[in-house]
């Protein structure tokens, strides 16, 4: 009991000063901000709709929920770990935050109307969290994370893409449409093999499963009163695939025809009736 008490003092001493680095630090950003308005000869708070605070040794912001109007924010090449002091700033449209060194990001969600977000060169660790909370910004077009260590996922990319369809730029470059057909295949199995079968013209499968065990199809055999060429068939099929199977066959069919130039006389022997005339023969090749 006594070696307790005898810690209590090292133990209140210690969040003493944590709460002091604190204070001072909420005080140098309270400077910045009061700086910032002063340069800009803003008055009254309503008429704030810009911020800059880049580069000023920040590791703590003050509440920003007293600018009710701002719509952008430079906060880069700081020392920022989170970005509380934003999450009621609802009209933010662009925001900077690249090189700090922020590893959460909660609450950013509910920033509706964001739609640049410079987040690269931080220490976002989670990809799945991270994406999670930017579903939120239905307006988000341009985005940056490269840099993080979140990165190193080695579909970032596609990953990112998948869950935040409404971003066009991503890291400086175009997302291409290349770009969102692959990240259909890789993410949503389900929603490529419907693709791919409406491109057949097949029948889908509602209960498919890309994680259920593979199931042997029966042979497909083409029925015996079925020909090939003949685009009025009306033979019945159990199976819609058997139909697609079928068709796919009368599509593949090719057929080159040309005349038989053996039977066609030459002018000489026009000229010299050498010949006897035959009527001209053409030659039909099908190739399947």
């Amino acid at each position: 009991m006594t070696g307790y008490l005898e810690h209590l003092p090292c133990a209140f001493q210690h969040t003493t000063s944590q709460a002091k680095a604190a204070d001072a630090a909420l005080e140098i950003s309270r400077r910045a901000v009061e700086d910032q308005l002063k340069i800009c000869g803003h008055k009254r708070d309503a008429d704030v709709f810009e911020l800059f605070l880049s580069q000023k040794e920040l590791t703590e912001v003050i509440d920003l929920s007293r600018f009710k109007k701002l719509k952008y924010l430079w906060l880069h090449h700081n020392k920022l770990h989170g970005i509380t002091f934003i999450t009621r700033n609802y009209c933010l449209a662009e925001l900077y935050l690249n090189n700090n060194a922020i590893f959460d990001i909660q609450g950013l969600h509910s920033l509706h109307s964001l739609h640049i977000l410079r987040l690269h060169h931080n220490e976002l660790t989670n990809i799945e969290a991270t994406v999670k909370e930017l579903k939120g910004m239905l307006n988000l077009k341009t985005l940056t994370l490269y840099q993080n260590p979140l990165c190193q996922y080695n579909l970032y990319r596609l990953y990112t893409i998948y869950h935040l369809p409404g971003v066009e730029l991503l890291d400086g470059n175009q997302v291409t449409e290349k770009e969102r057909r692959s990240m259909i295949t890789i993410f949503n199995h389900k929603k490529s093999h419907i693709v791919q079968s409406i491109a057949f013209r097949g029948k889908v499968d509602a209960s498919w499963n890309p994680r259920s065990p593979l199931k042997q199809k029966p042979a497909q055999r083409v029925p015996s009163d079925f020909a090939f060429a003949n685009n009025v068939d009306k033979t019945m099929f159990d199976d819609p695939e058997d139909a697609v199977f079928v068709r796919s066959l009368k599509r593949s069919a090719m057929a080159i025809t040309s005349l038989n130039w053996d039977t066609v006389p030459t002018r000489e022997e026009k000229y010299l009736e050498e010949k006897d005339t035959e009527p001209v023969q053409m030659l039909t090749v099908t190739l399947r």
